[in-house]
Formats: C-alpha cells, sequence, structure tokens
C-alpha cells in the first residue's frame, strides 16, 4: 500500500483463488470507508466474520483468530481505525464463485461472552495470547501444531508456511535475539524471510511482548516437519502439500 493510504482497501491477487478478494477500505470516509459503520459492526466484523451489511467474510481474513482479541484490545482497534485519515477508495466487494461462496457460509462463529486478555504479569500466557492472534499460518493441520503446512500464494511468491516449533526441523536454533531480529527486520542472520510473513506488523511489538512470544513458543512440543522454500518443491506425507523438503520428511 502507498504512503498515506494505509488501511484505504486494496484488490489481492490470490493465485487459483475462486474469485476476486478485495481488502476494503478501512479508513473514516464517508463514503468509500467505514465511516457509516457502529464501533458494534467494526468489532463484529474483527472476531466474528460478518460484515457491515449482514454477510459473511471470507475466512481469508482470520477472524477465527481475532476471536480471542480481548474486548479491550479490540476496543483499542476501533478506536485507532477512526482516528485514520479518510481516504476516498473506491473499491468493489470481494466476489467468491459458486459452490464455495455457500461452503463459507457457516464459518461465522457468534461470541456471546466476553472476552478477557491475559495477565500482563503472566509471560507465558501473554505469549500465548500473541502467538494466537498473529502465527495462524503456522498451526492450520492437525498433528502439526505450530508446524506450519499451510499453502502460501500471492504476489510474494508460492510458499509453505513454515515449523515454528522448538523442534531441529522448526526454529530450535533460535536465540531470543534471532526471533526479535526476525519479527523486526525480516530477516535471520542474512536470509531474509519472505515478505509474507508480517514483519512489517510485527517491528512495532514491544521487546516485552516479543520477548513473551519467544518463551511461549519455547514451551510448544517439538514437531519434526522440514519445510524450506529455497529449495524445489517435493510432496510432504505429513502435510500433504509439495515444498522444499517435502521429501525430507
Amino acid at each position: 500500500m502507498l504512503a498515506g493510504r494505509e488501511l484505504a482497501g486494496q484488490i489481492l491477487p490470490i493465485a487459483n483463488f475462486p474469485g476476486t478478494v478485495v481488502a476494503p477500505n478501512l479508513t473514516p470516509d464517508a463514503d468509500t470507508g467505514s465511516a457509516n459503520w457502529s464501533d458494534d459492526q467494526i468489532a463484529r466484523a474483527i472476531r466474528e466474520g460478518i460484515k457491515h451489511d449482514g454477510t459473511i467474510i471470507f475466512p481469508l481474513m482470520p477472524y477465527g483468530e481475532y476471536k480471542t482479541l480481548s474486548d479491550e484490545d479490540l476496543a483499542s482497534v476501533v478506536v485507532y481505525l477512526r482516528s485514520l485519515n479518510p481516504v476516498r477508495n473506491p473499491l468493489s466487494p470481494s466476489r467468491v464463485n459458486f459452490p464455495v461462496n455457500y461452503l463459507v457460509r457457516g464459518a461465522a462463529v457468534p461470541l456471546l461472552e466476553p472476552v478477557h486478555g491475559p495477565d500482563p504479569s503472566d509471560v507465558l500466557a501473554r505469549g500465548k495470547y500473541m502467538v494466537g492472534l498473529g502465527c495462524g499460518c503456522h498451526n492450520v493441520v492437525d498433528k502439526l501444531h505450530y508446524a506450519g503446512g499451510e499453502h502460501l500464494a500471492g504476489v510474494w511468491g508460492d510458499v509453505i508456511s513454515p515449523n515454528i516449533t522448538p523442534d531441529a526441523s522448526g526454529i530450535g536454533y533460535y536465540s531470543e535475539a534471532t526471533f526479535i531480529t526476525a519479527l523486526r527486520t525480516g530477516y535471520v542472520g542474512v536470509r531474509k524471510l519472505n515478505s509474507i510473513m508480517p514483519f512489517g506488523e510485527f517491528k512495532n511489538l514491544s521487546d516485552d511482548d516479543l520477548k513473551a512470544m519467544f518463551s511461549y513458543l519455547r514451551t510448544l512440543p517439538s514437531v519434526t516437519h522440514r519445510v524450506d522454500n529455497t529449495l524445489p518443491a517435493t510432496y510432504c506425507k505429513l502435510c500433504k502439500q509439495k515444498h522444499g523438503a517435502g521429501d525430507q520428511n
């Protein structure tokens, strides 16, 4: 997104998607943005996947993860969106082709109880909370808990989310400093991470939050699942995808 047009929406060129994905304009523009959406409508979209017009958001937006966002943090997000400079950016809505448009109708799940954040003094609880909000693409395959396996294709290329458990095939070799640098800069040593990894957003997290995330990841069970997107793709019997080092699993 161009400078000055942050969160003003855009068409997302996602390969092989059954339709067209459009990230809507979230700035408070009266005609093309969120100015006429109520706070509750914005909150419902973020955590429940229901748009201001009552339709279901395609779960490419990870509202399944955002449902754990605390009420307090959710309110802060809404206040921040209200503070943005309005940007006029007319966009057509997303279009999902039949029959997929019917298959996602049950994706939205209403929240009926308040959601509380972790105790700020509990480092592991805070780390689990942060990881749950930001690392979902690493935790999509049954029996590969946070060991990667999601196929991510778009302008960034064609990659599989890697293993972030403390296994030797994951990030067991990371130090705390390595982890913080990776999430802040997108580099592990001299190796640049793929741009689908949102280090541009993670760089704004505090040292304490990043340390809490690393501490929590260190408590995960080690899962052996080697993913190396720099190698030619081969079939992996664990995640049922083709990816670099797949034949080594």
